[in-house]
């Protein structure tokens, strides 16, 4: 007896269309703060939370900026696995975690932190390194990478 089965096909894709030679180099915090400030809207970081990842290869240079999620005024859910998954496609050793409070408090939560913890642990997993997670506002930031916790 013969069975045949059908599946469906997974295709992922990875566009660079930086050179090597323009990527931005993130060394601190205080860069990554001012490059994912650029990449979330005026009209929304006080408005809606929205996370963001900036992928990192072994040199600090970021490969891609993708936005995970998008919630409401006080939250919004990141999948972890969507996380890694733009890890991997882009062959990420690193990456910058971020989301924007829309209060204006930088404060994180323990809701952050746990999040934060989650993804760290999962990255180790894959040999990818959680560089910083970056809570930030129009006016400030928070780090966890200064503040010791990363």
């Amino acid at each position: 007896m013969t069975t045949d089965f059908r599946v469906a096909e997974v295709g992922l894709t990875y566009k660079n269309r930086v050179p090597k030679k323009d990527r931005k180099q993130v060394l601190d915090s205080y860069t990554a703060y001012k490059i994912l400030k650029e990449n979330f809207s005026d009209d929304t970081i006080d408005y809606r939370e929205t996370f963001k990842v900036l992928y990192l290869n072994h040199n600090c240079q970021i490969l891609g900026c993708s936005t995970i999620s998008e919630g409401g005024i006080t939250n919004t859910l990141a999948d972890v696995r969507m996380i890694l998954q733009g890890a991997l496609l882009t062959n990420a050793t690193g990456m910058i975690l971020a989301h924007n409070h829309p209060s204006g408090s930088i404060r994180p939560s323990r809701q952050d932190d746990a999040l934060t913890r989650k993804i760290v642990e999962a990255a180790n997993l894959m040999d990818i390194k959680v560089n910083d997670h970056i809570i930030l506002t129009n006016e400030e930031f928070y780090s966890y990478c200064d503040e010791g916790r990363i």
